[in-house]
């Protein structure tokens, strides 16, 4: 990981927190995969539009390793609630389908600034609820096994679906949470400790937050999951973190309020490596591993 970020600091590629929201996007699009493994073929992938509101639709991927009547995870990429998509995430969202023997949806979900909070977790809701009444059987799949799951932002909106879900009487398998964002203010030990060179830095957090959400509005739990005020019932979980992440120490925390709520958690913390690790398969042996392990969550869930 060490000599990973060596080689991404001599490249000297301008921070996201320099560029435009349109050339940040373009810069991690054209960036995501490189390092992340090959796009593995599967038998199934379709595109098509989720409708999450009224009038609102939004783009989708459906990945299916077969074309059984399968169980779905319903996938929020991660990007600061700004940047990324579809394509940025085809490599990962394939991984999960093929480990974990079930259908994956990745959800383009409209991004800030131009649709700022809670526009993000609106869709992302919108997408679970529909996937749990008429999407499912649409799609050939499942509605009675159905998970939700993301990295960083996706991984705070899958949190935050997960709790919408148990408020609407909405049963989930499994939420995957891949090292998610749960706190309001970027003000844990964790933050100062990495706050630089740790590829997502403390003025790129800033920047997404700004991005998306007015500060008055950061205690919102549909913001900030850990504010929560109970977390008695939610789907259980399977919790990955990075070591050398600034958000460990608030995905700690949020793990620590479910265990205490009893809900089930399993963490896997990965030492020595940063946000983002499980996108560098290319590069970093605990990218497989951390594949392998979301993978073995979702087909244990599924099949309890």
């Amino acid at each position: 990981m060490s000599a990973l970020l060596a080689r991404i600091r001599r490249a000297n590629r301008p921070a996201f927190h320099t560029l435009s929201p349109e050339h940040a996007r373009l810069a991690y699009g054209i960036g995501s995969e490189i390092l992340d493994l090959p796009r593995a073929p599967l038998p199934r992938v379709e595109d098509i539009q989720v409708p999450v509101a009224p009038g609102v639709q939004c783009a989708a991927r459906l990945y299916a390793p077969s074309a059984e009547k399968l169980p779905v995870l319903l996938y929020l990429h991660g990007g600061g609630f700004t940047i990324g998509g579809i394509e940025t995430h085809d490599s990962l969202c394939r991984q999960l389908a093929l480990r974990s023997g079930a259908a994956v949806l990745s959800l383009d979900y409209r991004l800030a600034p131009e649709h700022r909070f809670p526009a993000a977790v609106d869709d992302s809701f919108g997408a679970l609820r529909w996937l749990a009444g008429p999407g499912a059987a649409e799609l050939g799949l499942e509605a009675s096994r159905i998970a939700v799951g993301g990295d960083s932002a996706g991984g705070t909106l899958s949190a935050v679906c997960a709790l919408m879900a148990r408020d609407q009487g909405l049963k989930l398998a499994l939420q995957l949470l891949i090292t998610p964002g749960t706190g309001a203010y970027a003000n844990t030990d964790s933050h100062r400790r990495f706050a630089a060179g740790y590829l997502l830095d403390a003025a790129s957090i800033e920047w997404f937050f700004n991005q998306y959400i007015a500060h008055a509005q950061r205690e919102d739990w549909r913001f900030a999951p850990l504010l929560a005020p109970e977390l008695e019932g939610v789907a259980p979980v399977c919790m990955i973190l990075a070591e050398c992440d600034p958000l460990v120490d608030e995905g700690v925390a949020y793990a620590d309020r479910l265990r205490l709520a009893g809900v089930p958690v399993a963490l896997e913390l990965y030492r020595g490596v940063t946000h983002d690790f499980i996108k560098l398969g290319r590069q970093i042996r605990e990218a497989d591993a951390a594949q392998a392990a979301a993978g073995l969550a979702l087909k244990e869930a599924f099949s309890s």
